[in-house]
């Protein structure tokens, strides 16, 4: 793996490293870490990165390791950096024959995405995009429940992920993280929605196998001097009939990473939340609740795609981290299949691609034209 991005002063870089290392199928051989020269090189010496593969430049990197012998040089680069610098490092590394991991969303607009989905399809590469939620054993045991058929027909969607981070104006207190994407020209026209509300509606399309097909969208500044929502609320439909509400705000003062969705057909429905990861709750309309619980010792009771991404015995938690590295271990899976010619499982084939990626790039774009749309709202009159 080769990175662009993720340097010592970035976050996310070191979360994606983790997560690639932890089944040591993935190992980093080079990097241009940063735009800062300074940090690059630093940042290299750190991860015990070769000196003439710290690179300063992801046109460098690409261009250098291209060079190399096939069995030398990296087989794909991870992607890490801000939203608007996504495209062209995808597109070259595609066109000099590399494979492509990105950080979401996939890129800063939705032609851009189209861009790249006609790029992989020209040259052959595998895509895999950092929908970190699809990851979770529950989420994909709630997965197959729906696709099996156990809730019946699908009819009432909810989504919510609540934070509180950016409850006061941090972007202008020096804090990197917050100052990036609460900014236009580096994260795109939308920030909340932008940034959690797509992980929110692809976990939505993603547990009920339903593409949304209309959407009623309220975004809200609620911060003082922010240029971007921090706050919104959408309605949505699906393709079957169902509807749906989906809630992303980072001004839930208090909140932490509170993503949890909701699904009820028409026999019952389930529930998922990232503070208790290990538990899907399934509830019947005939019958008690049930609370089933990942572990790797439940073949049989629950779908081989969770138990493909389970990684230790009933009881021992699994989080973030360890969904963070089945997307990777699945990309990897599914990679090595390709480079050795053998033949992949529908479970190492389950990780977010360049669909989801156009998805989620749409699904800004029609959010925030819904929330400047003045033909939505009905009055409500008491006199």
């Amino acid at each position: 793996m080769g990175m662009v991005g993720g340097g010592k002063d970035a976050f996310i870089g070191a979360i994606h490293r983790l997560a690639a290392n932890m089944d040591g199928l993935i190992e980093l051989c080079c990097g241009a870490l940063s735009i800062n020269p300074e940090i690059a090189k630093d940042s290299g010496k750190m991860l015990f990165l070769p000196e003439d593969r710290t690179y300063l430049t992801f046109d460098e990197m690409i261009t250098k390791e291209s060079q190399l012998p096939e069995d030398k040089r990296m087989d794909f680069v991870t992607i890490v950096t801000p939203n608007f610098a996504h495209f062209a490092p995808a597109m070259m590394a595609m066109d000099h024959g590399f494979h492509v991991v990105i950080e979401k969303p996939i890129a800063f607009t939705l032609d851009e995405a189209k861009q790249l989905k006609q790029k992989q399809a020209e040259t052959g590469r595998i895509l895999c995009l950092t929908h970190t939620y699809s990851g979770y054993p529950m989420v994909k045991q709630a997965k197959a429940m729906v696709r099996e058929g156990a809730f019946g027909k699908i009819r009432k969607v909810w989504v919510e992920y609540p934070q509180g981070w950016l409850s006061k104006l941090s972007e202008r207190e020096g804090n990197a993280q917050a100052a990036w994407r609460t900014d236009p020209k580096r994260s795109g026209k939308s920030g909340c929605m932008g940034d959690i509300g797509t992980h929110a509606a692809h976990l939505a399309e993603y547990v009920t196998g339903l593409k949304i097909t209309h959407m009623c969208a309220d975004l809200n500044a609620m911060v003082e001097g922010r240029l971007l929502d921090d706050d919104g609320n959408v309605l949505l439909k699906l393709e079957n009939g169902a509807t749906g509400v989906l809630m992303a705000s980072q001004v839930a003062a208090g909140e932490e990473n509170g993503i949890r969705i909701r699904v009820y057909g028409e026999k019952g429905g389930c529930e998922w939340y990232q503070h208790e990861p290990n538990t899907l709750l399934v509830k019947w309309l005939d019958a008690p609740a049930q609370i089933l619980r990942a572990g790797a010792n439940y073949p049989g009771r629950l779908s081989s795609f969770a138990t493909h991404n389970c990684r230790t015995p009933g009881g021992h938690p699994e989080g973030y981290l360890e969904a963070f590295a089945n997307i990777y271990r699945n990309f990897a899976l599914t990679l090595s299949a390709q480079i050795d010619g053998t033949s992949t499982t529908p479970e190492m084939l389950d990780f977010p691609g360049v669909e989801d990626g156009i998805r989620g790039m749409a699904f800004i774009d029609n959010v925030v034209a819904s929330a400047q749309s003045t033909e939505k709202w009905t009055a409500h009159i008491v006199e």
